[in-house]
């Protein structure tokens, strides 16, 4: 019976995987095996661990790695430390193949332990392109770690072939995120305010802001044009939930300002580590828009028919719909985006503007590779 690893290290990707590792877990076919890492061991980021296991996933394995830091120096050491931490997994639980998705730093070291260890990697979303972050170039060097590729776009496809990948074994498939919106069973507005004991109203965003990696220094200065911006639509009634960034170099100054910020405008604003997948979802839906710089407003968010405002250069290169809106990280550029993206005639076209990575059965057509594709250990560099 094959053992395939899902190996997580946040809220995000995680809540992506759900559905997925609920499909490998119903298997009869299949023994599904699951290590925890990074943000999900950090009471800071939440603990979402305990997400995971009130899901009723087993953890097999936590991998402890995150400094109390987001220095370079700091990031490089908790690779480092999550690199020995899934030796000890992989040594541990053999699986036949591990489940690697998107393009964080941990994964990395996930997917070059598993190299060593001669275990397939199937990597999800890569092909994509962020030229805001140094998640780019992870997200090409996993890439070139893995086996199996899921790609969320037929160009992101042709672009892991373009990488000497065989396209026998590269799948456009869909982004998983994208398929789950439509299947999540979303909760009540009132219920989410319960939980957050925050009145939201009909008239909030939820934000989400990220330091611009490939941009060091520029924290301090694009956040707090941001929030300035944000400030202004509080002016006029709005209100914001904020979800605070990962475990990014430069993070934590980020999260320090949105906290000073929420807590200088408690009346208008909501600051929290983590929602949980469903709770985000649920807010999500009953927004008025997404802003800021997470991937979820370009991948997630248009399947809500909700309006985005990507802000800055984080997501810049990835593809999106026409429910998406672009700006500068200034102060002038934001306070534009947020007046285009909240207006009754974006609003109108959010609400019908196709996903581009939106395509069916998603989630079975992973779950069938996953299960029944032959897994060979070596490979060679594809050239048509």
């Amino acid at each position: 019976m094959r053992k395939i690893c899902f190996v997580t290290g946040t809220r995000a990707d995680y809540g992506i995987m759900v559905p997925l590792m609920r499909r490998i877990a119903d298997s009869e076919e299949a023994i599904i095996q699951v290590v925890a890492t990074n943000m999900h061991l950090s009471p800071e980021y939440g603990m979402t661990v305990n997400e995971i296991e009130a899901d009723g996933f087993k953890v097999d394995r936590r991998v402890e790695s995150l400094l109390s830091a987001d220095t370079p120096s700091s990031t490089v050491k908790s690779m480092g430390l999550t690199e020995i931490g899934m030796a000890d997994a992989f040594d541990q639980l053999r699986p036949d193949i591990a489940v690697i998705l998107g393009d964080r730093y941990e994964m990395l070291a996930a997917a070059s332990a598993a190299l060593i260890f001669r275990i397939p990697v199937a990597h999800l979303h890569g092909g994509e392109t962020t030229e805001g972050a140094y998640d780019d170039c992870i997200r090409h060097a996993i890439t070139k770690l893995s086996y199996l590729h899921f790609t969320s776009t037929e160009l992101y496809a042709q672009r892991v072939i373009q990488m000497g990948e065989n396209p026998e074994r590269v799948f456009w498939v869909g982004a998983p995120g994208a398929e789950n919106i439509r299947k999540e069973i979303l909760l009540p507005l009132e219920e989410v305010e319960q939980f957050l004991d925050f009145n939201l109203g009909n008239r909030y965003m939820v934000a989400t802001f990220h330091p611009v990696t490939t941009q060091p220094g520029e924290e301090e200065r694009q956040t707090t044009a941001f929030l300035n911006a944000l400030s202004t639509k509080i002016k006029e009634g709005w209100k914001v939930l904020f979800t605070l960034p990962n475990s990014d170099t430069g993070g934590r100054r980020v999260a320090e300002l949105i906290k000073e910020w929420a807590a200088e405008n408690k009346d208008s604003v909501k600051a929290v580590a983590s929602l949980g997948r469903r709770r985000y979802y649920s807010v999500l839906a009953h927004s008025s828009a997404a802003v800021g710089n997470s991937s979820s407003g370009l991948i997630e968010a248009p399947s809500f028919g909700i309006p985005t405002l990507n802000v800055g250069d984080r997501q810049k290169g990835r593809a999106q719909g026409a429910s998406v809106v672009n700006c500068d990280a200034t102060e002038s550029s934001i306070i534009a985006g947020l007046d285009k993206v909240l207006s009754p005639e974006m609003k109108e076209i959010a609400s019908t503007a196709p996903n581009p990575y939106e395509k069916s059965g998603t989630v079975e057509n992973i779950a069938d590779k996953l299960l029944h594709y032959p897994l060979n250990k070596q490979k060679t560099f594809y050239e048509p």
